[in-house]
């Protein structure tokens, strides 16, 4: 079993379906017009809702920030990344990750990724964080929507991917080639590396091509989920550039 923490998170496990939920731990004091959302969705999918004490979310949350709300649920599953491959749309827009191993980078990504309409995140099977409850939490539920799957070798992968007429993409410092000169209206891959050590050289030589983002400050290289966001909505403004040329694009970023 698996806990999931926060109001929000829960609330989409709960939409999404994809995790049995046993049953939704919240805090005896909280007022029910904050719970409001949350009692509608946990009565709608059947799921018990049981009111506790602070000391007995503090006991299940083993010191992360549960907002007053626990669901204890089955523990989130990869998906298989050949069914995946097996049943793409026209053009995909896929996310790779090169040995991600921060958790919260992970769940920040995934939360980016889905967002912007990715059709799945791919990750290493060694040096990757996994799909725990930090990186659900972090992810502010996309976790549940959004597949993640593993592979065992990425640069063959990448390979198996050109093979399907998809442009793989490295996002790396120092490339001459920036980011938004590079066209992600087809069948796109896009590659981040880890924190600290970037893309790995097997991975980069098999990339089609390497973009960087631009930096103006002292500190040359930027966080993996905030590269990954920068690039993804790059691509979003290019797709929708090409349906609705004259409408200006609107992001949330509540």
């Amino acid at each position: 079993m698996s806990n999931i923490y926060g109001t929000l998170p829960v609330i989409e496990a709960l939409r999404a379906g994809r995790r049995q939920i046993e049953k939704i731990f919240v805090l005896d004091t909280a007022h029910p017009s904050r719970l409001k959302e949350l009692i509608a969705e946990a009565r709608r999918a059947g799921v018990p809702l049981v009111r506790s004490r602070r000391d007995v979310l503090e006991r299940l949350a083993c010191g992360a920030n549960h907002q007053g709300v626990i669901a204890v649920a089955s523990a989130a599953r990869y998906a298989d990344a050949e069914d995946i491959i097996s049943s793409l749309p026209a053009s995909p827009m896929l996310v790779l990750l090169d040995e991600v191993e921060d958790p919260h980078n992970l769940g920040a990504v995934i939360r980016t990724a889905e967002c912007a309409g990715a059709t799945a995140v791919f990750v290493t099977q060694r040096h990757s964080a996994g799909l725990t409850d930090t990186v659900a939490k972090t992810s502010a539920g996309a976790v549940e929507y959004l597949p993640v799957a593993r592979v065992v070798n990425l640069a063959s992968f990448v390979e198996t991917l050109k093979e399907k007429n998809i442009w793989v993409v490295g996002v790396e410092a120092g490339s001459e080639k920036l980011y938004t000169d590079w066209d992600y209206s087809g069948a796109t891959a896009l590659v981040f590396g880890s924190e600290g050590r970037g893309l790995r050289r097997l991975v980069r030589e098999r990339c089609d091509v390497i973009v960087s983002i631009p930096v103006r400050g002292h500190i040359t290289s930027l966080n993996v989920s905030v590269a990954a966001g920068i690039v993804l909505f790059e691509a979003v403004r290019q797709r929708l550039a090409q349906l609705r040329p004259d409408k200006p694009i609107a992001v949330d970023t509540g």
